[in-house]
């Protein structure tokens, strides 16, 4: 069954190429789908496209569907082009001709768009809320390990002392930033475009206003030309935010494949978190945070992959946006997991509390000896030369009393500001305000529901 069907038949393989993959992406929109098309034919009902038994009879076969959505049982039939065609198909199965009812006032054009809007949002929030689980934990592992010196480095060489409070804080307050990008994406793809149908508008009286509204969308994408312009660039801006997110993550990675190395020996995960050599016995590789790594890394060339399959296009409509979700929807859950396996690894690392107990790491000091000359009364450049010389010479004697105090120094972390910045910015993500929506429209009257 294909939407656009008039009777003439598609050379097959032309019909299997131009499906593509969509049958398999379309289920991640199913459930969108569903919810779309409730809000959908309650507006049309308003303006009398559709009769008050036809929106109750509709509304509680769309119902169903979302059931057999979440039971697993639902599927795209082999011969069906999409998930918009399997439920219009199903709806006119089980109800008759007014199941064809339903895609008055639409095209597959803004369907498809609505859909990935409501998914994206629902995933958006679920990587809103992960960052935060993890956010909490790098906190947490800042504050325990507050006093624990590690070197600093600049050019991998040793530089000042640093701390595992100040290495843990520094990530968790990167993710207050990547989670403002993420916020800024969300407030981007949280407009409505059904309405919009192929992207030129439609001579019903639609009312936009009202499917915003019950969608539980911020605004609509008011030009309809816009809206469908949109597909694409919403899914690039959205993939930019995430790219950051795994950016940050690909770092943190980085850093404990360093830290785990014998070479550093800062930190140890339990036995059970490591793999092993097939030829070298003693051997306990951290491939968790390797894999991360590389899992993070590929995420970062999907904005540049989508630019690349819009950049070029016209405005209008055009199929190559089909295989935007190829690589995309996949994303929104590849990063989920990430976070997840991210903040089980994280919470398992032992640090280690006599880093700087080794010789090598002396010379951390020797700016907080240049700075306490200086303290003094001694000019920074003639105290600089003087400690340098004394390092030289192989004189230079350590004090490994520290003492900085200015925000966000090793003595003052400013970890309740940090969260302060955070969770304002995580304000913005009002899960609870999505899952009213969703049920409000799957909320049957008493009366519509079978026994």
């Amino acid at each position: 069954m294909k939407l656009w069907d008039k009777g003439t038949p598609v050379n097959e393989i032309i019909g299997a190429f131009t499906v593509g993959r969509d049958r398999e992406m379309d289920l991640y929109l199913a459930e969108s789908d569903i919810l779309g098309s409730i809000a959908h034919i309650f507006m049309l009902e308003s303006i009398g496209l559709l009769q008050k038994d036809e929106l109750a009879g509709l509304r509680e076969g769309l119902v169903k569907i979302s059931d057999e959505i979440k039971e697993g049982v639902f599927c795209i039939e082999p011969g069906i082009e999409d998930v918009h065609s399997q439920v219009e198909l199903l709806l006119t199965n089980r109800l008759g001709e007014v199941g064809k009812k339903i895609h008055s006032g639409r095209s597959r054009n803004d369907q498809a768009l609505l859909d990935i809007r409501l998914y994206t949002r629902d995933c958006l929030l679920d990587i809103a809320q992960l960052t935060g689980t993890l956010f909490e934990v790098l906190q947490a592992s800042s504050e325990k390990n507050r006093e624990i010196l590690l070197p600093g480095y600049t050019h991998l060489q040793v530089a000042m002392p640093s701390s595992f409070g100040l290495w843990f804080g520094a990530y968790a307050e990167a993710l207050a930033d990547d989670l403002q990008l993420l916020a800024s994406a969300y407030k981007i793809n949280n407009q409505n475009p059904l309405g919009s149908a192929a992207g030129y508008g439609t001579s019903f009286p639609l009312n936009r206003t009202m499917t915003t509204q019950l969608l539980g969308f911020d605004d609509l994408n008011y030009n309809v030309v816009y809206a469908q312009m949109g597909r694409g660039k919403v899914e690039r801006i959205v993939a930019f935010a995430i790219a950051n997110l795994a950016s940050t993550l690909s770092r943190m990675a980085n850093d404990l494949c360093l830290f785990m190395s014998q070479n550093f020996g800062f930190i140890t995960l339990p036995d059970e978190f490591t793999t092993g050599s097939s030829i070298m016995p003693h051997k306990k590789n951290p491939d968790v945070f390797e894999l991360l790594r590389a899992r993070c890394n590929r995420l970062q060339s999907l904005p540049v992959e989508i630019g690349s399959v819009i950049g070029n296009l016209p405005s209008g409509y055009y199929r190559d946006m089909q295989v935007i979700k190829e690589s995309f929807l996949p994303s929104l859950s590849e990063i989920q997991t990430i976070l997840q396996v991210f903040t089980f690894a994280i919470g398992k690392v032992n640090v280690n509390n006599h880093i700087l107990d080794d010789p090598r790491y002396a010379h951390l000091f020797s700016v907080e000896e240049v700075n306490r000359l200086v303290l003094e009364g001694v000019a920074f450049r003639d105290a600089y030369k003087q400690v340098g010389k004394q390092i030289e010479e192989g004189t230079f004697k350590p004090d490994f009393k520290i003492a900085h105090t200015h925000e966000g120094s090793l003595g003052n972390l400013c970890n309740s500001q940090i969260a302060s910045k955070f969770f304002q910015i995580y304000a913005v993500f009002d899960k609870d305000k999505v899952e009213q929506v969703k049920a409000h429209l799957l909320r049957l009257p008493e009366g519509n529901k079978k026994g």
